[in-house]
């Protein structure tokens, strides 16, 4: 699990012997579609590669439906309601953070650490719990170093990569692949060359690796 931050996809997808071998998750560690997503996303899809990305960013510059920037609190109001919603639906716990939104900075490029050393997915759910579940910010060090504990990630090394700023255009890259892929939300998962947006994707995603239901004809993924 975890895996490797894809800076020059874009170069690579221009050679046809570039072949996923595996679907592609890609996620926030601060954002809580993506925590109820990457509760299940294994039991549904099998082993995938977990991809950080700066949620904020992708955000930030994606349009709304009439084409126009959303406004930043008529956002964070639709996601605790999409969340919450989500959250009842599939009978998962969801705590919000006293703080949240948060600076997640340090929890994102500690998961992106993570994910290089092969420790992403179990980093990333100790992480999202710890703020999910039991409403701690991620910008404390001490939820890091309980998260680094869970996932077996050094913690040395985790608390340092927290600090490297230099991590934080590999998390915007990776927000503006999707961005160049029509993607505006995460989670996002990506199997080949189909697409999938939102905590919803993952359903559409599970039924094109497991085929679609005798009474299903189509996949509709981004």
């Amino acid at each position: 699990m975890g895996q490797v931050i894809y800076l020059n996809e874009r170069r690579s997808e221009r050679s046809r012997s570039y072949v996923l071998t595996q679907p592609l998750f890609f996620f926030d560690v601060s954002c809580p579609l993506s925590y109820l997503t990457a509760e299940r996303i294994e039991r549904k899809l099998g082993e995938v590669e977990w991809v950080p990305v700066d949620g904020a960013s992708l955000h930030a510059t994606a349009p709304d439906r009439a084409g126009e920037k959303p406004h930043r609190e008529a956002h964070l109001s639709w996601l605790r309601t999409r969340a919450d919603s989500c959250a009842r639906a599939l009978r998962l716990p969801l705590v919000w953070p006293d703080r949240f939104p948060g600076a997640a900075r340090p929890a994102q490029r500690a998961s992106a650490f993570a994910c290089e050393i092969g420790a992403g997915a179990a980093f990333a759910l100790a992480a999202s719990r710890l703020a999910f579940c039991g409403g701690f910010d991620l910008d404390d060090p001490e939820t890091l170093a309980e998260a680094a504990a869970a996932a077996g990630v050094p913690l040395e090394e985790c608390l340092s990569a927290a600090g490297e700023a230099w991590r934080d255009e590999e998390l915007e890259a990776n927000a503006e692949l999707l961005r160049s892929h029509g993607i505006s939300e995460l989670p996002a998962i990506r199997i080949g060359d189909q697409w999938f947006e939102g905590e919803a994707g993952l359903l559409a995603a599970g039924a094109l690796i497991t085929g679609p239901a005798p009474d299903q004809r189509r996949i509709a993924p981004v």
